[in-house]
């Protein structure tokens, strides 16, 4: 196969309600998507950064210039290229897992469609259909997050995540806890705690939870894992977790009991497989964590999704929780709480071309020894 073209869109989708956590409020979902076009066909990637480094280091400006003029000129070179050899081409490019996974799923997605696989088949996933989770932002009031989760209930979602944040925790989880005692329930804080909110975190701890999600700063495995000892509920680590590495420290320092897989977080899909299966023979369960994705990310997540050791519900929630009208025909939930994988070639969907027109912002090709911008004139949404 020879990649024979790279293409970079940045779109904005309005998100159906702000979406906040402790780092910040969100409006929509703004990010960037590559087209490969190779001699085996076309493939859709997504980068799961923000438009601000503040989930990570990565953000959206950042990533397409890493796209644009290192990774593309390192891809377009070779006269051949074989998926598996994608990681060691660009190992010279330090960091930015982001931005890699973003250009490597895409070119996985078009050698699959080549061969008419599909990705789940490519993972080893084991389901036809995932459970969905979801995850909750946080609302202005108490009252506000309990009319929220009951929707979410009520629709029948299979677990509950409500992001916290110091002060806006124990006593509105308490309140979740009491109104549902038996629901899925678990808690994500963004690395938002630090060792003096350990008393807020203990007393977490009672309230029967799934797992705490991301305590800690995302570099101190260390105080992760003194915290972990003290906890009877698991942690699960999710900005920590940006390579297969960091995954055998957390486990061998004990800092974790469960694993947040998000393939864009770790360089893609061939990082996160292998993530899958260190996890899976140190007896720690994982699940696909979600960055509000479009529908290429989402597609990508449900094949992740349905691979063996993702035992727990994941964020693979609907498309229309966060979009009224998504960039690629809309994902959806069955009434038992489920969504089907897809089983199309590569991701199993593409972008409707009216619909990504309408949100793409900019648009720029690279091909091999040019770089040709494309005006984002009349194609902007609010």
């Amino acid at each position: 196969m020879r990649v024979l073209a790279l293409e970079l869109r940045l779109v904005r989708l309005p998100l159906v309600r702000p979406f906040r956590t402790s780092f910040g409020e969100m409006r929509d979902k703004t990010c960037v998507l590559v087209r490969a076009e190779t001699s085996a066909g076309e493939g859709w990637g997504e980068c799961v950064a923000d438009a601000v480094p503040d989930f990570s280091g990565e953000f959206n400006e950042g990533a397409w210039l890493v796209i644009r003029d290192v990774l593309a000129p390192s891809l377009l070179a070779p006269s051949s290229l074989e998926v598996e050899e994608l990681e060691d081409l660009l190992a010279r490019v330090r960091g930015n897992p982001m931005a890699k996974a973003t250009v490597v799923n895409a070119i996985l997605d078009a050698e699959l469609r080549g061969a008419g696989r599909s990705l789940a088949s490519f993972l080893g996933a084991v389901r036809e259909r995932v459970p969905c989770g979801v995850s909750v932002g946080i609302a202005p009031s108490e009252a506000a997050l309990l009319e929220e989760v009951e929707a979410h209930v009520a629709r029948g979602y299979r677990r509950i995540k409500l992001k916290i944040a110091p002060g806006l925790d124990v006593d509105r989880v308490r309140a979740v806890r009491q109104r549902w005692p038996e629901a899925p329930l678990s808690v994500d804080a963004n690395a938002a705690y630090d060792p003096d909110h350990v008393d807020a975190l203990r007393a977490l701890d009672e309230l029967d939870l799934l797992m705490i999600e991301q305590p800690l700063h995302h570099e101190d495995l260390v105080r992760h894992a003194r915290l972990q000892r003290e906890l009877r509920t698991p942690i699960c680590l999710d900005e920590s977790i940006r390579s297969v590495a960091d995954a055998e420290a957390a486990i061998e320092l004990g800092a974790c009991r469960i694993v947040n897989v998000k393939q864009g977080r770790v360089g893609g899909l061939l990082q996160a497989r292998r993530l899958h299966d260190v996890c899976r023979d140190a007896g720690v369960p994982v699940w696909c964590g979600g960055m509000l994705e479009t529908g290429i990310g989402r597609a990508t997540n449900l094949a992740v999704a349905a691979m063996p050791n993702a035992t727990l519900p994941g964020d693979t929630s609907p498309s229309d929780r966060y979009f009224v009208e998504d960039v690629t025909p809309p994902f959806a939930m069955a009434s038992d709480g489920t969504i089907a994988v897809p089983t199309g070639a590569g991701i199993g969907v593409e972008p409707v071309p009216e619909r990504l027109e309408a949100v793409t912002v900019r648009r720029e090709v690279v091909r091999r020894g040019t770089a040709s911008g494309v005006s984002a004139s009349g194609m902007t949404n609010g």
